[in-house]
């Protein structure tokens, strides 16, 4: 079984994008599960399409895309893609784009087609904190999320794919508020190892 696991490249001004690091620290192998990396442009549309490229040259059976999503407190596997672009910060090339489709003339949302709730019991079972989340933003993670299960409903119907958010390391908030929440990087890859496990 083949697996593509995506991070981003880092953006908003961090030195560090924690879905970059731990997509890099993932073994090659996980059980009988080949593990494939591909790391994405923090920009609208090229983001989508360079997952696209990496889909159609690795055909893999299961897509999971990771993000960072500074300020919650858990790992948050995401239910629902829109079908919508409303950036409140420029992406890394200056692109910020307001109430544009992503797809014209597609579907207003994508459900994930991973096993959302088995990856959350997966990581309380680990002693760290995590739960479904109903929104994937309006950023490039949603528009990655969106276009892989779009693809994977009109192209490859065989392709099972979700994304997941999540938070700060502990080296991102050393200037930020005390209070700002965030995990340790081996508790973010150990995370990552038992989410996999499970799809």
């Amino acid at each position: 079984m083949k697996v593509l696991i995506t991070g981003f490249e880092p953006f908003g001004g961090e030195a560090v994008n924690p879905s970059e690091e731990v997509v890099k620290a993932l073994p090659d192998s996980i059980g009988d599960r080949e593990i494939v990396k591909q790391i994405l442009p923090t920009v609208f549309e090229k983001g989508s399409k360079t997952l696209i490229a990496a889909l159609e040259k690795h055909q893999p059976d299961l897509l999971l895309c990771v993000g960072q999503a500074g300020g919650r407190s858990g790992i948050t596997p995401e239910r629902v893609a829109i079908n919508l672009r409303d950036a409140s910060i420029p992406d890394n090339e200056g692109n910020e784009p307001s109430d544009e489709p992503i797809i014209p003339q597609g579907e207003a949302a994508y459900f994930s087609t991973l096993p959302i709730k088995e990856m959350v019991k997966a990581v309380k079972d680990l002693a760290l904190p995590a739960t479904v989340s109903n929104t994937a933003g309006t950023f490039v993670c949603n528009e990655v999320m969106y276009t892989a299960l779009h693809y994977a409903k009109t192209c490859c119907p065989h392709l099972k794919a979700g994304f997941v958010h999540i938070p700060y390391t502990e080296s991102q908030v050393r200037n930020k508020p005390e209070s700002t929440p965030f995990f340790k990087e081996e508790d973010i890859l150990r995370a990552m190892i038992a989410m996999i496990r499970v799809l």
